[in-house]
């Protein structure tokens, strides 16, 4: 069982930069494939950014040369940069850990960009 504990949103204007970061329990935690995801009201969720146990990353369009995904496996945690951020960007963003079959969770957390 892996929990997941997101912190670091905010209200922020545009253009402005946030930092998301997700802790986990687990003494396997470098196994597992981390994600963010986020939702925006009345939207599906949709995927931002995953990074894999060895650091291979990948981003959403709308989010690629704006945010960063990265992890230390020597805390347990997962971050995402987020620079130059846009009215759009605002949503419930969540933190994922896969490892197979199974999927872990956080309970999310707000960003509103707004001026």
């Amino acid at each position: 069982q892996v929990q997941l504990v997101e912190s670091g949103g905010g209200l922020v204007q545009p253009g402005g930069s946030l930092r998301l970061s997700c802790a986990a329990s687990g003494s396997t935690w470098h196994l597992y494939i981390m994600a963010w995801y986020r939702q925006a009201p009345g939207k599906q969720r949709e995927l931002v950014a995953v990074i894999s146990g060895g650091g291979v990353t990948n981003y959403a369009d709308s989010v690629k040369g704006r945010f960063t995904i990265s992890r230390d496996n020597a805390k347990n945690t997962v971050d995402l940069q987020m620079n130059s951020l846009k009215p759009e960007d605002t949503a419930v963003y969540y933190c994922k850990a896969n490892w197979g079959l199974s999927d872990y969770w956080g309970q999310g957390t707000q960003v509103t960009v707004s001026s």
